[in-house]
């Protein structure tokens, strides 16, 4: 005889404030949380590299980068995520006077590792599509010279991927390029 553990569903108030007092991130997915773990060496070169070579050409700009500890919410569904880099322009909307869960991402980009990979691509990606401000969410890989960018034409998601190091990611919505050679500069595949 096999026995069902039920799962807690957590509002969004409850989640917040378990969260606040956390000593470590938790996602929460319609109200089920799933914690966060660690990310590896390389996982955290491309997050910073990508994040500083955005923040330089977003400098006199009006947006913001973030990277790794800021909360999105997702509003339909009450979902919340920390994605690896993610970018608002104009002025930032959050949940509330706490400042850390933001509403208006224009453009998420995820680290693809091992244990969030199809996570990352599928189920995590249909929320993400939820969010109206979102224009562009990119997968980029942490072991191979390849990523993925996902931009939204009118109520389509088109994708395209890049392979070598001489690409050049545009990111249209916020008019910013990100060489991979940059992305990639200090990750040895060996």
């Amino acid at each position: 005889m096999s026995s069902a553990v039920a799962q807690t569903i957590y509002s969004p108030e409850e989640y917040l404030y378990l969260e606040r007092k956390s000593t470590f991130k938790n996602e929460c997915l319609s109200g089920k949380i799933l914690a966060m773990s660690g990310a590896s060496r390389a996982h955290n070169f491309i997050t910073l590299d990508i994040a500083t070579e955005i923040n330089i050409q977003l400098r006199d700009r009006d947006c913001e980068v973030f990277s790794g500890d800021m909360r999105i919410k997702e509003k339909q569904s009450d979902s919340y995520f920390y994605p690896d880099v993610v970018i608002a322009c104009g002025e930032p909307l959050f949940e509330d006077d706490v400042f850390d869960t933001l509403l208006n991402p224009v453009i998420i980009m995820e680290v693809l590792s091992p244990s969030t990979e199809i996570y990352d691509r599928t189920e995590k990606f249909e929320y993400y599509k939820q969010i109206a401000t979102l224009k562009e969410y990119i997968l980029v890989s942490q072991d191979k010279v390849h990523v993925e960018h996902h931009r939204i034409q009118g109520t389509q998601w088109r994708l395209e991927e890049y392979q070598a190091l001489q690409d050049t990611l545009t990111l249209s919505s916020i008019g910013c390029k990100l060489p991979l050679s940059d992305v990639y500069r200090r990750v040895n595949f060996d």
